[in-house]
C-alpha cells in the first residue's frame, strides 16, 4: 500500500469536511443530480474517447495507484547486474540460468535468457528497445485518461452550474424552485473541481512517476545486459550503470527546473 497516497486522501477530506462543516454545509453538498451530472457525464465523454483496450486498464490503474507493485530500486537493480556480471566472468554466461528463479521482472528474465541462447548483440538490444517503447506508450495512454478526465470533470461542473441557472430564471417567481436549483448550480461545480484536483490529476501524476521509475529500471537493465554481452568487467559494469543513472537523474533534475516558474 502507498501511504503517501492514503495521507494526501485523508488530509484532503478533512480540509475540505473541516471548511464545509463550520459553515454548516455539508448536507447541501450531498446532491444526487449534480453527482450524476458530472461523474456520468465525465465517465460519458471518456467512453468515446478511448478504446476498449484502453479502458480496460483503468480499474488496474487505478488499483496500482493506492497498491503498487514491488519493484526493484535503480540502486538494487544495479547491484543485481553487477553480481550477475561477477558470476558470469566466474563460470560463464550459461551459468546465470540459475539466477533467473530469483528475478521477479519479466522483462529481466527475458533479457538474460536472450543473454544466455547466444542470441546477436543487435537483436538483443532491438528486442529490450521496444518492449521499453511499448510500455512506455501503454503507461501513457493510461495516464492520458486520467488527464483527460481531470480536464473534462470542472467543464461538467460548469454545466450544472449553466443548467441549474437557466432553472433559476426559469423558476426565478417561485423561492422554494429557485433554491433547489440554486444547489445545482453550485454543487455540479464544487464536485467538478474536487474530483479534478482530488482524485483524476494527483492519480495522474502518481501513475507517471511509476511508469518513469519501471522506465528507469529497464533501460539500466538493457544497459547491464549490453556490457554482459561485451564481456565487461564487474568494475567496468557497475561504473557504466552508475554513470548511465547519474545522467538520466542529472536529465530528470533539468527537466523539473525547466517546469518552474521563473
Amino acid at each position: 500500500m502507498d501511504f503517501m497516497t492514503i495521507i494526501g486522501i485523508v488530509m484532503g477530506a478533512l480540509a475540505v469536511y473541516f471548511v464545509m462543516a463550520r459553515g454548516q454545509i455539508v448536507h447541501l453538498l450531498a446532491n444526487l443530480d449534480a453527482f450524476v451530472l458530472v461523474f456520468g457525464g465525465t465517465l460519458a465523454s471518456t467512453l468515446i474517447a478511448y478504446p476498449w483496450s484502453t479502458l480496460k486498464e483503468i480499474p488496474k490503474a487505478f488499483r496500482y495507484a493506492f497498491f503498487p507493485r514491488k519493484r526493484e530500486s535503480a540502486i538494487r537493480t544495479i547491484e543485481i547486474l553487477v553480481s550477475l556480471s561477477e558470476k558470469a566472468k566466474r563460470s560463464g554466461v550459461e551459468a546465470l540460468s540459475n539466477d533467473i528463479h530469483n528475478i521477479k521482472s519479466r522483462f529481466f528474465v527475458n533479457s538474460i535468457r536472450m543473454l544466455i541462447d547466444g542470441f546477436e548483440p543487435d537483436i538483443i538490444q532491438g528486442n529490450m528497445e521496444k518492449e521499453i517503447i511499448y510500455v512506455q506508450q501503454r503507461h501513457q495512454k493510461v495516464t492520458s485518461v486520467f488527464r483527460m478526465m481531470a480536464t473534462i470533470a470542472p467543464i461538467f461542473g460548469l454545466l450544472g452550474t449553466l443548467i441549474g441557472v437557466v432553472q433559476v430564471l426559469k423558476n426565478i417567481t417561485d423561492p422554494k424552485t429557485m433554491g433547489a436549483s440554486m444547489a445545482i448550480a453550485v454543487t455540479t461545480t464544487f464536485y467538478g473541481i474536487f474530483s479534478a484536483n482530488f482524485m483524476f490529476l494527483p492519480i495522474a501524476v502518481k501513475l507517471s512517476e511509476y511508469s518513469e521509475d519501471e522506465i528507469l529500471n529497464m533501460e539500466l537493465i538493457l544497459e547491464g545486459v549490453l556490457s554482459l554481452q561485451k564481456g565487461d568487467v564487474p568494475l567496468v559494469t557497475e561504473k557504466k550503470l552508475e554513470a548511465f543513472l547519474s545522467a538520466i537523474l542529472r536529465e530528470k533534475q533539468i527537466q523539473t527546473e525547466a517546469k518552474l516558474p521563473k
